[in-house]
């Protein structure tokens, strides 16, 4: 499983020109499901995402999560994530999740940052979606649960 997390002042999701969901300050997370994904790599990147220290304390420095500010979370399903363009031109997907699976595990992923207390915005899986996203800093990171 792989995210693009952004810290943001704020984001939102469009499909069919409405809005489907919003946040102000907190994390935008674009979800790639992989094959071989699982609850365990829910489990993990959710935890990570929730518990990251990336928002500035007193003194500018990134040592505060996101419940420590009050933030929110806007959860997007990213297939493209799992791409590979390192052959040709045009990008493979043979190692992204079916669409039923990886639909299951975003649920569990969003459900996971739920249980923690944040509040949490999504996009529609498998939606043509337009993101809104206004970067914070810019602070981006890539987690992968498999660490590559």
């Amino acid at each position: 499983m792989k995210i693009v997390l952004q810290r943001v002042r704020e984001a939102g999701v469009e499909v069919d020109g409405r809005d489907v969901g919003s946040i102000g300050r907190g994390i935008c997370l674009l979800v790639g499901v992989e094959k071989g994904d699982g609850p365990a790599d829910v489990d993990f990147l959710a935890r990570k995402a929730v518990e990251l220290r990336i928002f500035p304390d007193a003194a500018g420095k990134m040592n505060l999560a996101l419940a420590d500010v009050g933030g929110e979370v806007l959860a997007v399903s990213q297939f493209t994530l799992a791409g590979s363009v390192r052959k040709g031109r045009r990008p493979s997907f043979d190692d992204a999740e079916e669409p039923g699976r990886a639909g299951e595990l975003f649920d569990l992923f969003v459900a996971a940052v739920r249980a923690s207390g944040v509040r949490v915005a999504t996009g529609i899986f498998q939606a043509e979606m337009r993101v809104r996203i206004v970067n914070d800093g810019p602070v981006t990171f890539f987690l992968d649960s498999r660490g590559s």
